[in-house]
């Protein structure tokens, strides 16, 4: 029998999206002890994959320390997703924006 996992709902979220991300991180402290945290992960989601399957995934990009650009990967149903919250909406006219990342101008913000 399949164990039935509830599909997780979020906001529209779409490329062009400033959003935050809380992902559950385990590690191990100073005695070696399991210990679990959550960690925030805030950037533009730059592609989206797998529509509303099981196995789709967002890639969020942020600029880190020095102008260095860090891009991850979240698979949108994994139990270690705690939540995304979406900040901002920005008008793109591409559904993937790998352009981006060598891109030095703003985008324009969608008025709602």
């Amino acid at each position: 029998m399949e164990d039935k996992k509830e599909n997780k709902i979020y906001p529209e979220i779409r490329p062009g999206a400033l959003v935050k991300v809380h992902q559950k991180i385990k590690e191990l402290d100073t005695k070696g002890q399991p210990k679990e945290r959550v960690q925030i992960f805030e950037g533009m989601v730059i592609a989206r994959r797998g529509g509303g399957q099981t196995g789709a995934t967002i890639t969020v990009r942020k600029m880190a320390a020095d102008n260095v650009g860090v891009e991850k990967i979240f698979p949108l149903h994994s139990p270690n997703i705690v939540n995304i919250e979406l900040i901002k909406n920005f008008k793109v006219n591409r559904a993937k924006l790998y352009y981006l990342r060598g891109y030095k101008k703003k985008l324009k913000e969608v008025v709602a």
